[in-house]
């Protein structure tokens, strides 16, 4: 059986998949390429070379401020209810998380969030899972849009939604201070699409 063959079954099926099921039917993912559940909705995005830069750019920030041993991680899935498997740009750790008993990362895991906007993206990185972070609690998500210019900072969930956001455009500096992530990211060498 082929891959295509594999993802016509599966639309001829149920609509009462698991998101385990759902990721194990897209499976192998192409070299290359990203997929997420948004909403039920499918998403495979390709990585370009400015996004992986800035994402490169966050994660060592955040290895000068926490240190080698950060708890980051990239492209790495968790759940955040029925429908919803995002596999986020960057992901920063509480220090005291541990994995489920389904060797999973939980979204209450979760300290600071950050997606890199991709033109296939960007709608659900700034709808569904913007509201998706803050439902679950996430005290920082950041987005970076490249083709902008500009980083969006939310925290301060509260009720299902983010109560303070920060506009910076590129070249200037994202004050997290005011956060537990207590660091200055430096956004002058954020390529742009």
């Amino acid at each position: 059986m082929t891959v295509v063959d594999d993802r016509i079954d599966m639309a001829d099926t149920s609509d009462d998949f698991t998101l385990d099921e759902m990721f194990e039917w897209l499976e192998p993912t192409p070299e290359g390429f990203k997929v997420e559940i948004v909403e039920g909705t499918v998403h495979m995005s390709p990585q370009r070379d400015t996004r992986w830069e800035i994402i490169r750019r966050i994660v060592r920030a955040l290895e000068d401020r926490f240190g080698m041993d950060v708890r980051a991680l990239s492209d790495v899935r968790i759940d955040f209810g029925e429908g919803d498997g995002f596999a986020p740009d960057i992901v920063k750790l509480f220090d005291k998380a541990a994995k489920n008993s389904h060797g999973r990362w939980l979204p209450e895991h979760i300290e600071f969030v950050g997606e890199v906007i991709s033109k296939g993206t960007a709608t659900a990185d700034y709808g569904p899972k913007k509201d998706a972070y803050a439902a679950a609690g996430v005290p920082v998500f950041l987005i970076v849009d490249p083709y902008v210019g500009r980083c969006l900072l939310h925290s301060e969930p509260k009720d299902g939604g983010y109560h303070k956001k920060l506009v910076v455009d590129f070249g200037l500096d994202v004050d997290l201070t005011d956060t537990s992530m207590d660091l200055v990211l430096k956004t002058d060498a954020f390529p742009r699409d």
